[in-house]
């Protein structure tokens, strides 16, 4: 019942939301023309779906953000666990990458541009590396968090390697990993969105930095929605992967 209730309340404080854009752009509060009704961004929202062009944008921007998400976990993953693992290292990289993720990553773009060009790989490689430095500190917060009674115990009775890290590692450090994967899916999806904005001739960032341009709210507030729905999408995707995998925390 309290799950239900939770669930009524989300949903009365998004329609609150939309009612209250509604009033203010009907009502001339806000001019119309700076801030479309709802029922009007909804109804252009419809449209654009049914645009084999916008499709194309949104295949696009998909492809770009599940290449540098599946390129950046792996890596990410790795770096976090030798850095976890082994003292010297930790002691000299940790400063260094709390260093490099408190600087803005949109100051980098132009470097990206000059290095891959204006295409695919530059989107890329920006979602890569706006994604990197957060899977990274997560990873050796999660490898951290792994008690150490329960390596001792594991390692006392033989296990070997793989047996440690799938039965010890893995549900010990699964909780972090996929707070973490919802993290890092936000930004990655920041990253590849905003490198599209920036210099792009496709994707669904480029469209909606066309659509700003030009001051057409309807397709740009519609663009927002769009890119809201897809990240809410992937966090609901993780937190069902979460509740499957539930049987193997500690």
């Amino acid at each position: 019942m309290r799950g239900l209730g939770v669930k009524a309340a989300r949903i009365a404080i998004v329609v609150a939301l939309f009612a209250i854009w509604e009033i203010l752009s009907r009502s001339g509060i806000v001019n119309p023309r700076l801030l479309p009704s709802a029922s009007d961004t909804l109804a252009t929202l419809g449209e654009l779906l049914q645009r084999a062009s916008v499709r194309k944008d949104l295949a696009v921007t998909a492809t770009e953000v599940v290449t540098a998400f599946a390129l950046a976990v792996p890596v990410g993953a790795l770096i976090g666990f030798l850095i976890a693992e082994n003292r010297y290292f930790a002691d000299v990289a940790k400063p260094l990458l709390f260093f490099a993720f408190s600087i803005p990553k949109s100051i980098f773009l132009p470097m990206f541009i000059l290095v891959f060009g204006v295409g695919f790989a530059q989107k890329v490689g920006f979602g890569f590396f706006s994604t990197i430095f957060i899977v990274i500190m997560s990873t050796t917060t999660a490898v951290e968090s792994v008690k150490v009674e329960h390596l001792t115990v594991a390692r006392s009775y033989g296990a070997t390697p793989m047996q440690t890290a799938f039965r010890v590692y893995l549900p010990s450090m699964l909780p972090v990993l996929l707070e973490a994967l919802r993290i890092s899916m936000i930004f990655n999806l920041t990253g590849v969105i905003l490198a599209e904005m920036y210099a792009s001739r496709d994707g669904i960032g480029h469209q909606i930095a066309t659509w700003g341009e030009n001051f057409q709210m309807k397709q740009l507030l519609a663009g927002v929605l769009m890119i809201a729905v897809i990240a809410i999408a992937f966090n609901e995707l993780v937190r069902w992967v979460e509740t499957r995998c539930s049987h193997w925390r500690t």
